[in-house]
Parts: structure tokens; sequence; C-alpha cells
């Protein structure tokens, strides 16, 4: 039960403590009024009744005495004033897939702010972002979560960047690179301790994800996350996004993660940029197999060329699957050339396998010449 009370002087000896109470009673559920070392809530300033001494204002309170309530229900009580479950997301790097991102956290009433090296100050106005020029500017609104948009090869140039001493110290950060042991590594090294690390892959872009993110698969690894209610149900919220979107939530670490996606992700986009080479164009007569490669094209072309090298530069396991490409390339090829000597081979001595043998019996043994050598090629000889 929550209940008014006052050092001095009492509601009947001074008519403005009613006031007082009525103003605490508004204001009570202003969590950033709260009073962590007491179960108190002050009203801000503003709010203060004109007539209301300060020695009289600081002397009312709210306080809960139920003596039969545990304290944790308290200490529940309050986080559920103190903790929203929208979140403050900052996007560090707006380009093509920032933005993409942005309209999921948007639709579902998440605050976005942007930054990125290029003005897309016009392009988050109209998503309903707030686009900040200057990361200082943008880490003093203190954002929830720090999310990483930026290319895999500038990422540890861009973190370093970041003025961290301006954000609140349990911050979230994550990422969203399609590698995922370099991103963590990273986070490790250049983050203090107090900041929380998620690293994350959604399995998809722009292009595929356009329609629907339903089935699509997200992978996330929780590598570094404080143990108070408050930064775990900050996690789960963020992960929620893309739950409520529909995504196949997959959790595995990122040493996992980065194996996998050399013998998926990394070989699919090799075979889309060899495809390209070849200048592959629609025909009347497709096939379903030929529009397929025709689309991996333009769904592996339409990502930059820094993407492409950073699965190749910064996954450990890509250098392996290009060497086994190439095995397979030469296998395929050593096993179409063996079909055409054998159809080679019966062109020439017929069906019969009695033919092969016996011009192999009438063949000179090893060091006679197949053919009696010219009579210039045995004076040549004579005279060396």
């Amino acid at each position: 039960m929550i209940s008014f009370s006052s050092v001095q002087p009492s509601p009947a000896q001074n008519p403005t403590a009613t006031a007082a109470a009525s103003t605490a009673t508004r204001t009570s559920l202003l969590p950033h009024h709260y009073h962590s070392n007491k179960l108190s809530f002050i009203p801000p300033p503003f709010l203060q009744p004109a007539d209301l001494s300060r020695r009289h204002y600081h002397h009312h309170r709210i306080r809960a005495i139920d003596a039969a309530q545990p304290y944790d229900y308290e200490a529940q009580l309050i986080n559920r004033f103190t903790q929203s479950t929208k979140l403050k997301i900052a996007i560090i790097g707006f380009g093509n897939f920032g933005q993409f991102l942005a309209k999921a956290f948007i639709r579902q009433g998440h605050t976005v702010f942007a930054h990125s090296r290029s003005d897309y100050s016009s392009i988050a106005q109209s998503l309903g972002a707030a686009f900040f020029f200057d990361t200082h500017d943008l880490c003093e609104q203190h954002p929830d979560v720090i999310l990483l948009c930026t290319s895999i090869i500038s990422t540890e140039s861009v973190l370093k960047s970041l003025p961290i001493q301006r954000l609140r110290r349990n911050t979230l950060f994550v990422d969203v690179l399609s590698v995922k042991e370099f991103p963590k590594n990273i986070f490790l090294q250049f983050l203090p301790a107090h900041f929380d690390i998620l690293c994350t892959h959604p399995m998809f872009g722009p292009e595929s994800g356009k329609n629907s993110w339903q089935n699509l698969a997200f992978v996330f690894d929780k590598v570094r996350i404080g143990n108070e209610e408050n930064r775990l149900t900050r996690v789960e919220t963020f992960l929620d996004i893309f739950k409520k979107e529909g995504c196949r939530m997959v959790e595995m670490t990122c040493a996992e993660h980065d194996k996998y996606a050399a013998g998926s992700q990394f070989i699919t986009h090799t075979m889309g940029r060899i495809l390209e080479k070849l200048q592959l164009d629609s025909t009347p007569i497709n096939t379903k197999g030929y529009e397929t490669l025709l689309n991996l094209v333009e769904n592996t072309s339409s990502d930059s060329f820094d993407l492409y090298y950073g699965l190749f530069m910064y996954n450990k396991n890509a250098m392996e699957q290009l060497e086994r490409l190439d095995l397979a390339f030469e296998s395929l090829k050593k096993e179409l050339f063996g079909h055409l000597h054998e159809v080679l081979r019966k062109q020439l001595f017929g069906k019969s396998e009695e033919i092969p043998r016996l011009v192999l019996a009438k063949l000179p043994k090893n060091g006679t010449p197949l053919l009696p050598a010219s009579k210039s090629e045995t004076v040549v000889n004579n005279n060396s």
C-alpha cells in the first residue's frame, strides 16, 4: 500500500502539505526522478505548488509502508517504473543496410538515432529517425544500443573513433557484420568491461528480406552481458525486434557461425561473382535453373566488393573453402576429360575390347621407337 507521510509540519498545521501530497501523486510514476537510495519519489521543480517552500517540499515524499510485501516485490515495482519496453537505438553506418533495419525498429516504436559519413539526414527524416553529423552529439543522447552497420574493413577504425566516454557505462554494443569472430575480438579489445556486447548476423539483406523476414535466420551470440535485470531485459528487447518480424532465431558462438558461413555465404558470393564475370544474359528460353543463376548474380553483385573482400579476409575458414572450390573444379574437369577420352577411344578402336588388347600386344617394348627414324633424323643423330 502506498501512502503519504511527512516529518513536519502535519497537514492540519499547514494546508500546503495537502497540495504537496496531491502533486506527489501526479508525479510519483516519473522514473527519472526516482532516488535509488530510498523508496521515494520527489516531483521536479516545475511541478511544485507556487506556495510550497523548499523546506516543506523536501519533507513530503511517497513511501511504501506495506511490511507484508517482500523487498523483492518493491524492487520489481521500481523496475516496472524505471524500465521501458522501447529502446533508443543508435545506428552507426546509415547506408542501405542501416536504413533497412531502421524501418523495422521504427515500425515497432523504437527511437532511432543515425550517423554516417555521408549525409543521409533527409532519408532519416523521411523514415522518422534523427540524424547526427557528429558522434559526440549522438552519444550525448545516451542511446541504449549502439548498432554498428559499417563495412567489415572499417569496423575497427569506426569503433576507435566513437567517444564512448560520453555513453552510459552499461551501453549495449551490437554488430550485424557477415563475419563474427572479427568484431567479437575487436569489441573485447577496445570496449571497457562495463559495456555489454551482442554479436549478431541477420542472414538476409534489403533484397532477400524486402518483402518479409518470416523464417529468415537471425544468428546471435551473447558475448558479454551484465547480470543486472535491466541489462538482461534490454538484450531480450532488442532480440524481440527480430522475433516479432518472424525471424528464425539461431543462437550459436561466433566461431561456429564463421565455420558455417564460409561454407555457405562465402561460396554463394563467390559463385555469384564468377557468374557475373561471364556476363550472363537472359534468353527467350530461360529454364528455372538459369533464372536461379541470374537471380544469384543480381543478389550478390548488388553488394559492394568490400563486403565480399571482408568475407574472405576476416573469416579464417574462407581460404579453405576457396581451395576446396579449386580442387572441386579441377576434379570436375578431369571427370569430363576422362569421359571424353573414353569416347575418343571407342571411336578409334571400335566397341570391341579385344581390339585395344591386340594393339597393345603389338606395341614395341620400352625403349624401342614406335616408328623407324627418318633419314634426316638418322643423320642428325650420327653427327651429334
